[in-house]
């Protein structure tokens, strides 16, 4: 991988950890996601419109096909990611998250694609599974998850960590490789991948919000007094983590870049269990030094 590459790579890993913490801590929801939407189509018109203006006279229909389904695959993410974080703990939801991912993108990208990894590719996968197994607790979980022991709070937390960890990983491979193929083979730049995406995001959100919302839920000004500040934080940074990824993506191959912005999970991993006091933070720790070690394998192969 180029060293530019990396280095985009490895900031908006920075990034990415930094705004997951604050989504964790809002513990927002659809209406979360709404107003984080919103906010990024107002806070980066100016650029975004910009290169719209440049860009989408040019479109056919592979581009907007491309983005329309980009729009709905990061919809989907966002809220079953708000959702685990809810549900689970941070340093369980976002390593499974971030590790699944990778490996389905790294799967899909050398048929889609055509690339292809090494024997030090196939390592690097190794110490991916492995560390998301550490991750979910280790040894310890895996008997609380089949044997039924422990409180019964926590072995609820935990399934639902996981359960959410990796459904979301796959929406994150999804949106990945159609993201990939867009700047790659569409010819649509980074920032109009982003920014035209949550054009697509935003109104779909606001269907799906109306569709699924419950009775007796507080008004919208009401949730959102408490959270706007988080949202606004998210939105103005989010897209440059992204960004940034999709600029690397142009420079590598996606099978390399997928699984090396899977840095952040050791700041995420810290995060959860220094800032936010989750349990068994070492053994997580543990297991995201491992997918750190597979995705530095992936990136060299």
């Amino acid at each position: 991988m180029p060293p530019l590459a990396l280095g985009l790579v490895l900031v908006a890993a920075v990034i990415h950890a930094s705004w997951n913490l604050l989504a964790k801590q809002a513990g927002g929801d659809m209406r979360f996601a709404l107003l984080l939407q919103a906010g990024v189509a107002v806070l980066w018109a100016p650029v975004g419109l910009w290169f719209a203006w440049q860009e989408a006279p040019e479109y056919g229909v592979l581009q907007w096909g491309l983005l329309g389904a980009s729009g709905a695959l990061h919809m989907v993410y966002f809220v079953t990611l708000l959702r685990g974080y809810r549900l689970g703990d941070l340093s369980v939801v976002y390593p499974l998250a971030r590790g699944t991912g990778p490996l389905l993108t790294a799967v899909v990208a050398s048929s889609l694609l055509g690339e292809a990894l090494s024997w030090v590719g196939g390592l690097g996968v190794l110490g991916v599974v492995l560390g998301i197994f550490l991750v979910a607790g280790g040894p310890v979980a895996w008997r609380q998850l089949r044997s039924g022991g422990g409180v019964l709070a926590d072995r609820t937390r935990l399934r639902s960590g996981v359960s959410y960890g990796l459904l979301t990983g796959v929406f994150i491979a999804a949106y990945t490789v159609v993201d990939g193929y867009a700047v790659k083979r569409a010819g649509i730049s980074p920032v109009s991948v982003d920014y035209l995406g949550n054009v697509v995001r935003l109104p779909l959100t606001v269907l799906w919000f109306w569709g699924v919302q419950q009775q007796g839920a507080p008004p919208l000004r009401d949730y959102w007094r408490g959270r706007y500040k988080s949202a606004l934080v998210i939105a103005a940074i989010s897209p440059v983590s992204y960004v940034l990824v999709l600029y690397a993506v142009r420079l590598a191959p996606l099978s390399h870049v997928a699984p090396a912005r899977e840095v952040s999970m050791l700041v995420a991993a810290l995060f959860g269990g220094a800032l936010l006091r989750e349990r068994d933070a070492g053994m997580r720790l543990l297991g995201a030094a491992c997918i750190a070690g597979g995705v530095i394998a992936l990136s060299l192969a």
